[in-house]
């Protein structure tokens, strides 16, 4: 899809796709950058590693593809599949443990 002055648009089944430089092993798509909004989506085609993740802003994500389980620092965890909805305050610490195929879009701000 294609984008045109302030409209951004792309579709779930987008085949552009990038290596995340903040997040090895994963792939994403980015719809928008603008200022501190930051829209786009995530892939994990491959089970690896956990992932430790520390969003800089409010993160939300819903989950389209597979599923996670995210540990928090205080020891707490949470598990998520498609469809649900979450959202992190800014500076949150967190091990991701994905199931993968993994897609998730995200929102920050």
């Amino acid at each position: 899809m294609s984008s045109s002055g302030e409209v951004a648009l792309s579709n779930v089944a987008t085949d552009a796709w990038q290596p995340d430089p903040d997040v090895p092993a994963t792939e994403m798509h980015e719809l928008v950058r603008d200022g501190d909004v930051w829209v786009g989506m995530t892939r994990i085609m491959s089970p690896g590693r956990p992932i430790s993740w520390t969003p800089d802003r409010r993160e939300s994500v819903h989950v389209l593809e597979g599923s996670v389980r995210i540990e928090f620092e205080d020891g707490s965890d949470v598990e998520l599949g498609p469809g649900d909805l979450a959202s992190f305050p800014a500076g949150t610490r967190m091990t991701w443990h994905v199931t993968a195929p993994f897609k998730e879009l995200w929102f920050m701000a």
